[in-house]
């Protein structure tokens, strides 16, 4: 935890505000953010790359709660967005659409159209068809769609099985090899302009190696365009930085900014970045309560108020996240299973996690769960979705309030 989430005297604090003055008006379970961690996150990722003209399109998947956006928005931050109500969301929150890039493989008719009608700037594209679609919705409107092709380099980013993205057989963009002749047709399609190379590997990634031989792919690739007189003039080169969930070693950005200065040195272009964990992952922390605690002759466990409706990383991907008291106690502790209330056997937090004299009413905390957490949760069991609090300083704000039952089914027809 950076000094915007720490201890002091015992008791866990978000910049200058007690976790446990937040829960007195704001029941648990709830997310809450740390406005001063997200800001600094991306001016640290912005200032890295202060040798090429770029800009920094915050993956909003990652987190897309519009006041967070709107944060981003004030340090003229693009989106990475893969869906329209994602472009719709940052418009909302005030990113220029000229710095939205519309990514994603399952872009339909409708949401092209609206991404143009919208004036976003780029598409990246992830098939074949999809550039012959987009060039049809463009002609149809009279616009013209500006494009980067999202190159597939067949590199294994040694992430989980689930979030890797840049391998032969993963769905995701298009075989490097076969790129060139997709170029080609770009070239001669109406309403189309060629403007990048993007790629994509994978989220939470550990290791600069794979981030290192996609990116060299991606210059090869840009030189065997040069000679078919196809001029690229931007890379995005997307995100998947990880972040430490478990005391795991992690990419310095220094380095990772390094690697691409040199594949950049000698080239004519900008660049595309698209961090989303990176900017909000360490920002954000799940409270609940432990509601019971069940003892039984094979393992002890502490039951919570929060469930994996609320967080599915770990039930989704065996994801590790540190799960803390919010008030340190003294004494010996014991190995308790972190579970949540949902009637599935995977709504588990955490296994064989360490606690001293914990009792029904305590307050934890599960660190960095900003990204991930908010924007992948449901309301499976007919559980409401869940506050989001913002910390700036001493003052905190609820950016998301827990709706109504009547709210929760208000979209549903009342038949007789």
């Amino acid at each position: 935890m950076k000094d915007s989430i720490y201890f002091s005297e015992k008791n866990l604090y978000v910049e200058k505000v007690k976790i446990e003055e937040i829960e007195k008006e704001i029941s648990t379970p709830f997310y809450c953010y740390s406005q001063s961690l997200i800001e600094e996150n991306f001016d640290n990722f912005s200032k890295n790359f202060s040798f090429i003209n770029h800009k920094i399109c915050y993956a909003i998947k990652a987190n897309s709660n519009i006041n967070l956006v709107k944060i981003l928005a004030k340090k003229d931050a693009g989106i990475d967005a893969v869906s329209s109500g994602e472009i719709f969301r940052a418009i909302k929150a005030g990113i220029n659409p000229k710095k939205i890039v519309f990514a994603g493989v399952g872009k339909t008719e409708q949401e092209i159209e609206f991404a143009l009608k919208n004036e976003v700037e780029e598409f990246s594209i992830e098939s074949e068809s999809e550039l012959y679609l987009l060039s049809k919705i463009a002609k149809k409107l009279s616009k013209i769609a500006k494009i980067a092709i999202r190159v597939n380099p067949n590199i294994d980013a040694n992430t989980h099985d689930k979030i890797s993205t840049g391998r032969k057989g993963d769905k995701f963009g298009i075989d490097i090899d076969e790129a060139i002749e997709i170029y080609k047709i770009a070239k001669n399609l109406p309403n189309i302009e060629i403007f990048g190379i993007a790629t994509h590997i994978g989220s939470q990634i550990t290791s600069l190696e794979p981030f290192e031989k996609a990116f060299k792919k991606i210059r090869e690739l840009y030189f065997d365009l040069k000679k078919e007189d196809i001029k690229i003039r931007n890379f995005d080169l997307g995100g998947g930085i990880g972040i430490c969930y478990d005391n795991e070693k992690t990419i310095n950005l220094t380095d990772y900014a390094a690697i691409i200065k040199e594949i950049t040195k000698d080239l004519d272009i900008s660049l595309t970045l698209a961090p989303g964990r990176a900017i909000i992952g360490n920002s954000g922390i799940l409270v609940s309560k432990i509601i019971h605690i069940k003892q039984t002759s094979h393992k002890d466990f502490l039951i919570i108020d929060a469930a994996m409706n609320d967080l599915a990383r770990p039930s989704l991907y065996d994801s590790y996240h540190k799960i803390i008291a919010i008030n340190k106690k003294d004494g010996e502790s014991q190995n308790y299973e972190i579970v949540g209330g949902i009637c599935e056997t995977s709504d588990v937090f955490g296994k064989n996690r360490e606690f001293i004299s914990p009792k029904s009413g305590d307050l934890i905390a599960i660190l960095d769960a900003g990204a991930y957490g908010s924007s992948m949760s449901n309301e499976y069991n007919s559980r409401n979705l869940i506050p989001e609090i913002l910390v700036k300083n001493n003052e905190f704000k609820i950016i998301r309030r827990r709706p109504s039952f009547d709210e929760m089914i208000r979209l549903e027809n009342h038949l007789d």
